[in-house]
C-alpha cells in the first residue's frame, strides 16, 4: 500500500494535482477506489484501478472517448497512466439519479426519459471495434451464477445445470440473439448523473462503463428500469419501454418478449453475483437487495414465452425468505477476500 501511495502521488504531481486536497468517495462492488481532489476552486476525480483486477482501465478510457465522440457526457480524461491503473477524471458532481429520486420520486419520468434517449442515440452509432461479443450459451452460463452461488449459498448444493443452461440458451437464441449494439451493462440510477447546466442528451452524465461490450438492444434498458438498488414504478417502466420500442421501430409484442428474456437472464446473474459478494468478498449488504431482484425475476418469468424456464427455476431456486437470507449471511467471511 505504501508503494501504491507513492505511485499515486507521483501521478498526481505529474498531472499538476500533487498538492490537491484529497477526499475518499464511496466505491462500488469492484476493487476500484475513487477520490475527489480539490485544488483551489477546481475539482477532479482520481480513479485508482490497480492492475491485475477484473476491470481494465484501458477499456474505461476507450469507451469514454467513444461516448464523448457521440456528444454524450462521460467524464473527460484529464490524465492517465494505464499501466498503473490510474486515471484523473473530470468531476461531474454528486447529482446521481439515485439521490435525486430518493429526495423526490416524482422526478422519475423526467430523469428516465432522457436516459432512455441516450440509449437510443448510443445504439444508432457503430460500436467501437474489438469488443467482446458473447454467444447465447455464454449469456446462459452467466445466468448460471444463480445456481453456482445463490442456490449453493441457500441450500449447500449446486444443482445440475444442464437443463437450466439449455433452456436459457434456447430462450436467448429465440428472443435476444439478433443484431448487436454497444451496451454499457451497469446503466442504472447509481451510475447516471443529472447535469442540468448542459443541453440535450449531455444532461445525462455517464459513469462505470468500462465493462462495455456488444449486446442486445434491450439489455441496458432492463438495467435502467429493473434496477437492483431501487424500485422503479411500474408506470414509469411501462412508459419507458414503450418510448424505447417506438423510437427503435420495434414490434411491441416481440420487444416485450425480448425485454422479459433479458430481464430474466440479468436477474439470475445478479442473484448469483450478490450471493458471491457475500460468500467470497464478505459483503453481506448485497443480500438486502436480493428480494427486489427475485421479484423482478418472477415478473420476467411470468411471460408466456419463458414458461419452461419458469418451471426450472421454481424447481432449482428457493425463494429468498428471511430465514434463507439469514443463513447465507452467516456464511459470509468475517475477513473479506478480494
Amino acid at each position: 500500500m505504501a508503494d501504491r501511495a507513492v505511485e499515486i502521488l507521483s501521478f498526481l504531481t505529474a498531472a499538476g494535482w500533487g498538492t490537491a486536497e484529497r477526499r475518499h468517495l464511496a466505491g462500488d462492488a469492484s476493487d476500484r477506489r475513487y477520490e475527489r481532489l480539490r485544488l483551489g476552486a477546481a475539482t477532479a476525480v482520481l480513479m485508482d484501478n490497480p492492475p491485475g483486477g477484473a476491470d481494465d482501465p484501458a477499456a474505461f478510457s476507450a469507451i469514454a472517448r467513444h461516448l464523448r465522440g457521440l456528444d454524450l457526457s462521460p467524464p473527460a480524461i484529464l490524465a492517465e497512466d494505464l499501466s498503473r491503473g490510474l486515471l484523473l477524471l473530470e468531476d461531474l458532481g454528486d447529482d446521481l439519479f439515485a439521490g435525486l429520486l430518493a429526495a423526490d420520486p416524482a422526478r422519475e419520468a423526467e430523469l428516465y426519459a432522457p436516459a432512455v434517449d441516450v440509449l437510443l442515440h448510443l445504439q444508432q452509432a457503430a460500436p467501437p471495434p474489438g469488443l467482446p461479443n458473447l454467444s447465447a450459451r455464454d449469456w446462459a452460463e452467466a445466468a448460471g451464477f444463480a445456481l453456482d452461488w445463490y442456490a449453493f449459498a441457500a441450500t449447500g448444493l449446486k444443482p445440475d445445470p444442464t437443463r437450466f443452461l439449455d433452456t436459457v440458451t434456447a430462450a436467448m437464441r429465440a428472443h435476444a440473439d439478433g443484431p448487436r449494439v454497444l451496451i454499457l451493462r451497469d446503466f442504472h440510477a447509481e451510475n447516471l448523473l443529472w447535469l442540468p447546466g448542459r443541453a440535450g442528451l449531455k444532461r445525462v452524465g455517464l459513469l462505470d462503463f468500462q465493462l462495455g461490450q456488444l449486446g442486445q438492444p434491450g439489455y441496458d434498458l432492463v438495467s435502467l428500469l429493473q434496477d437492483a438498488r431501487r424500485d422503479v414504478s411500474l408506470d414509469t417502466e411501462a412508459t419507458m419501454v414503450a418510448r424505447f420500442a417506438t423510437a427503435a421501430g420495434a414490434d411491441p409484442a416481440r420487444f416485450a418478449t425480448h425485454y422479459a428474456t433479458l430481464g430474466a437472464q440479468r436477474a439470475l446473474r445478479i442473484l448469483g453475483i450478490f450471493a458471491r459478494l457475500c460468500l467470497v468478498s464478505g459483503k453481506p449488504q448485497y443480500l438486502r437487495l436480493i428480494p427486489r431482484v427475485w421479484s423482478q425475476l418472477q415478473r420476467n418469468l411470468a411471460h408466456p414465452a419463458l414458461a419452461e424456464l419458469r418451471a426450472i427455476c421454481e424447481s432449482l431456486l428457493p425463494p429468498p425468505t428471511p430465514e434463507i437470507l439469514q443463513a447465507i449471511e452467516q456464511k459470509c467471511p468475517a475477513s473479506p477476500s478480494r
